[in-house]
């Protein structure tokens, strides 16, 4: 298969529903642009509504919008119910949203703003909604990480929500980190129902808001590298939506940028950390995060604790 994927490779998609996370800007703008134009009934998930309509209203096709603040556990279920009493069916979950390098803080629910936002959050929605995937073939939830999963990287369990220290670069990565660990246990969860897939995808270096918090000994210097390391929006959405649409696409993979340390270029299949794919970890993280969220999946684990997943096959 060509490595040139761009969004001319994207099926007809006329039929399917798709709900996108923090798709007003960025990286799900584009997403959810490029669902909504190859025929999509595409909801734009947003913290705020009247970003999100201004963004609808600069897309063709089928789009709405839909309120939810991933840093609140009340408006996560809120969202979920007007989602099931709009929709009888999805077939694309895109979990996109989220947040980078933040000062300390916490989340309504008092979670690190890093960890609640862009794992926790998507955790429960993703559980709140799951059974209206589970029913439709060839559904897929998409979990966006980031190479940030490598940097400092590990889940925390003695001190998840950074109580005793707090580095904004190493609760990134433990964020990141745990949205691919997510994606592994949930795709070793959905084998067994033979209709939904979860995949995940990083979009490399992208030029978008969400290096806003960047340390301020970062900026500069990544201000003036910024037009040779990083790459527009539109192309930084690619591997999501190859990871959403191609039907070569096997649960369990990770896309990626194909260029050089994955910074930049058409999206392709490629691996994570070593340390994502520690399954036992994976099971300790999904049962404490069912714990702070008190949410419930519903689909069982299949693999017995300590044995360690293997990433998917590689797409040719």
């Amino acid at each position: 298969m060509s490595e040139k994927w761009t969004t001319a490779n994207i099926p007809d998609q006329r039929g399917r529903v798709a709900v996108v996370t923090g798709a007003n800007t960025g990286l799900g703008y584009e997403t959810a642009k490029a669902l909504a134009e190859r025929g999509a009934s595409v909801v734009l998930a947003v913290r705020d509504v009247g970003k999100g309509e201004r963004a609808a209203a600069r897309m063709a096709g089928d789009v709405t919008v839909l309120a939810l603040d991933l840093t609140s556990l009340d408006s996560v279920r809120t969202a979920a119910a007007e989602l099931r009493s709009r929709l009888d069916r999805i077939d694309l979950l895109i979990n996109n949203a989220g947040v980078m390098y933040t000062p300390k803080q916490t989340t309504r629910d008092g979670f690190e703003t890093q960890f609640g936002t862009n794992h926790l959050g998507h955790f429960a929605l993703t559980g709140l909604l799951l059974d209206l995937m589970l029913p439709v073939p060839g559904s897929r939830v998409v979990t966006v990480s980031s190479t940030g999963h490598r940097i400092r990287a590990a889940i925390h369990f003695d001190d998840l929500q950074w109580e005793r220290s707090y580095s904004r670069v190493a609760a990134y990565g433990q964020s990141k980190l745990a949205n691919l660990m997510f994606t592994y246990e949930l795709q070793r969860r959905l084998a067994a129902h033979g209709t939904t897939v979860a995949v995940a995808a990083h979009p490399g270096i992208s030029s978008t808001e969400l290096a806003r918090n960047t340390p301020a000994a970062l900026r500069l210097p990544i201000t003036w590298l910024a037009p040779l390391i990083t790459q527009v929006p539109a192309m930084g959405a690619l591997p999501t939506l190859r990871a959403a649409t191609d039907p070569a696409v096997l649960g369990g993979q990770y896309y990626g940028p194909g260029g050089r340390n994955e910074i930049m270029g058409h999206p392709r299949l490629v691996t994570s950390s070593p340390e994502s794919y520690e399954v036992a970890v994976q099971q300790r993280l999904w049962a404490v995060s069912e714990d702070l969220t008190q949410v419930k999946f519903p689909v069982v684990p299949v693999v017995p604790s300590g044995r360690t997943a293997e990433p998917a096959s590689r797409v040719k």
